[in-house]
């Protein structure tokens, strides 16, 4: 998985350390692809994801937060309303109390985590606080959901900062996306290369695996960064590891499994969580509801 890191981004600047994960970047690494100070999405002319001149969008960091050892994001659901408690999304494996094991769900515990909000430009707009997990699990997916103390109009009033979208549809294969890194303060382009059916990764195993292209090159503090679909501007997927070595179901090192048990290996190739799922298991008022009858989410 993309490892959440230990200590401050100072600290490893101070030392120098390169910071290297399926392909290479350093700690010192400029942000690629950073859309323009102003609105999250902003059309522009560009190359398409398979290389021809197309319309695209450039996405900025506007709604996503830096954790201590992750990335992550501000919010909603599509029956999500202004005045609901705002939600930050992460991955499992980046919950403050230790990756959850295998079959493990954790739902409603107590949390006072902090998490630094940023703008378009990458810039602190605020410090918000959790007040709960709503839910984190590895099972199946690579998810934790957090509370917060405030509302999005609350945010919004404030900071100037609306939360990102969360798409309630299946995203689609050779779609143009943007992985927003708000650890790096770095947004990655590239494509969803395809849906992988199991991805196994040591104890834990995924179901329906989004694939990118290689041009994501993700690295460690990377994890729980939101996947944006480049021409909607909406959240289909949360970045979540990657084949470091080539090895083979190990940590750090992924193997894709279909339907008929056929193992594959991609080293240099990363992964993300679909989140569509996500949208089905909660009601009106952000309100997690696992008994939905078209939510698929492990339950405790």
């Amino acid at each position: 998985m993309r490892r959440p890191l230990v200590g401050a981004l100072t600290t490893l600047l101070l030392a120098g350390t390169a910071v290297t994960g399926a392909g290479t970047a350093s700690a010192t690494a400029a942000p690629q692809d950073q859309g323009p100070g102003g609105a999250r999405v902003v059309e522009v002319e560009g190359q398409d994801g398979a290389g021809g001149k197309g319309r695209t969008k450039a996405v900025d960091f506007a709604g996503t937060v830096a954790l201590s050892n992750c990335s992550g994001s501000l919010v909603r659901m599509p029956s999500s309303s202004d005045g609901d408690p705002a939600l930050v999304m992460t991955n499992g494996h980046c919950l403050e109390t230790g990756m959850p094991g295998a079959g493990e769900v954790i739902t409603d515990q107590p949390s006072s985590r902090t998490f630094s909000l940023l703008n378009s430009t990458a810039g602190k707009a605020a410090t918000l606080r959790a007040t709960k997990v709503v839910y984190a699990t590895m099972t199946d997916t690579d998810i934790t959901l957090y509370q917060l103390d405030t509302t999005y109009a609350r945010i919004k009033q404030q900071y100037g900062i609306s939360a990102l979208a969360l798409s309630g549809d299946h995203p689609v294969a050779g779609t143009a996306i943007k992985v927003v890194s708000g650890f790096w303060k770095r947004i990655y382009t590239c494509n969803a290369d395809g849906f992988v059916y199991r991805l196994r990764e040591a104890d834990w195993t995924w179901k329906d695996s989004l694939r990118y292209t290689s041009a994501c090159n993700t690295i460690g503090g990377t994890s729980g960064s939101p996947v944006l679909d480049a021409t909607t501007g909406k959240v289909v997927a949360i970045n979540n590891t990657g084949n470091e070595n080539g090895e083979r179901c190990t940590m750090n090192n992924p193997c894709e499994v279909d339907e008929n048990g056929t193992v594959t290996v991609r080293q240099g190739i990363n992964y993300a969580q679909e989140t569509y799922g996500i949208t089905k298991c909660f009601a009106p008022g952000n309100k997690l509801d696992l008994d939905l009858p078209d939510c698929v989410l492990p339950q405790p």
